[in-house]
């Protein structure tokens, strides 16, 4: 089967979602400059660079209370901050739980229950027993063709990770399982792992 995007599938559901897989999750959280706090997961979420440490997460749909966007980008502008948050596999009903189409001002993390911290290098809260939050000050929102599409990119000014995740001195993700997204309503969970010498090295 060969499809152009402009002209359709003609299937029951996207198929883009399910062939760009799997994919990590970023759980963003954010503070607004009035000081209400947010949470909420992101699909297309990755690590951009080692030095020095950059993620990006894109923003795709919008909400009639924030005008062109969401939440997380809504407060990112106006604050310069976020905090990417890494998902574990029992934090999956947490994480789903935060992606509910919530009004403007709600706090996610006492929706669904969640411990929360303050970050260290930034004005931000983080999730507080995630294996990892990387705190990240925005250096900058790109819009992309679309209505709402912001990709949102970041340098990491600090890292967290949780002690059990660290094993002889490497932060092991067979500790905790990461949580991906595959694509429709469909997740996986990484629990092999293996390793390859890259050439020349």
């Amino acid at each position: 089967m060969f499809y152009r995007p402009e002209t359709g599938h003609g299937l029951p559901h996207n198929p883009f979602n399910a062939i760009v897989t799997p994919r990590p999750i970023g759980w963003i959280s954010t503070r607004g400059a009035d000081g209400q706090d947010n949470l909420a997961p992101y699909s297309f979420f990755n690590a951009v660079a080692y030095f020095p440490p950059q993620v990006m997460f894109a923003s795709t749909s919008a909400k009639p209370d924030r005008g062109d966007t969401k939440d997380s980008v809504a407060q990112i502008r106006d604050t310069g901050v976020f905090c990417v948050n890494i998902v574990e596999y029992a934090a999956r009903d947490a994480m789903n739980a935060t992606s509910a189409p919530f009004p403007a001002g709600t706090d996610e993390f006492a929706e669904a229950g969640i411990a929360k911290a303050d970050c260290d290098t930034i004005d931000c809260p983080r999730v507080a027993d995630a294996p990892a939050n990387l705190e990240c000050k925005l250096t900058q929102i790109v819009q992309l063709p679309g209505e709402a599409n912001f990709a949102v990119f970041g340098e990491v000014t600090g890292v967290h990770m949780r002690d059990d995740c660290l094993v002889d001195g490497i932060f092991d993700v067979r500790t905790y399982r990461p949580l991906s997204r595959m694509g429709y309503q469909d997740y996986t969970s990484i629990s092999e792992v293996f390793s390859l010498k890259r050439p020349g090295t």
